[in-house]
């Protein structure tokens, strides 16, 4: 029997949102210093608008930059489009909130990822650092793994440690945590 109350499809939603809400502010005011955005999405989600240019060299998943060259910034109730340069060509994309697998603003430490529609029941519980998971998502430039992660928020709390060690690493707190097994 599933539970009518389903608190991890509520929580997707409400993350999601706050996605959005940071794409209204950056269509509203731009971004500021060294802000930039990483959006990771499924290519292959059925409301998922791309070139056949861009969906042959991104047929499963794709992460694309919001930083200096990108234009019509148009943020919806379900989706975003904006444009893009790739090789000196501009591209429109429409990319639905659903489709996000992450989403990171490295300058300031916070990211999320989310788990595909899909494969919600499977949720893993890796544990990795804000930076680690900004520096992936950078380091992969336009691509995202197939790995299925739970819905988790990356937060940026020092820890104190003893002896006058240093705080200890930043850490994803993974929602699954705090679900009873």
């Amino acid at each position: 029997m599933k539970n009518y109350l389903d608190y991890r499809d509520m929580v997707e939603g409400a993350l999601r949102g706050v996605v959005r809400q940071a794409l209204v502010q950056v269509a509203e005011h731009g971004l500021r210093g060294n802000h930039h955005l990483y959006v990771s999405f499924d290519t292959n989600h059925p409301d998922v608008v791309l070139s056949d240019f861009l969906r042959a060299k991104y047929a499963d998943d794709m992460t694309i930059v919001l930083q200096h060259q990108y234009w019509d910034l148009k943020v919806g109730d379900t989706a975003f489009e904006v444009s893009l340069s790739f090789n000196n060509v501009s591209e429109a994309l429409t990319i639905p909130y659903a489709a996000m697998t992450g989403f990171a603003d490295p300058s300031v430490q916070f990211g999320l990822q989310f788990q595909p529609e899909a494969e919600s029941a499977n949720a893993g519980d890796a544990q990795t650092g804000v930076a680690a998971a900004a520096a992936e998502l950078a380091e992969r430039g336009t691509q995202q793994d197939d790995e299925a992660a739970a819905p988790k928020q990356i937060e940026a709390p020092p820890e104190e440690t003893d002896a006058g060690k240093e705080a200890a690493p930043d850490k994803v707190v993974a929602l699954d945590t705090f679900r009873k097994k």
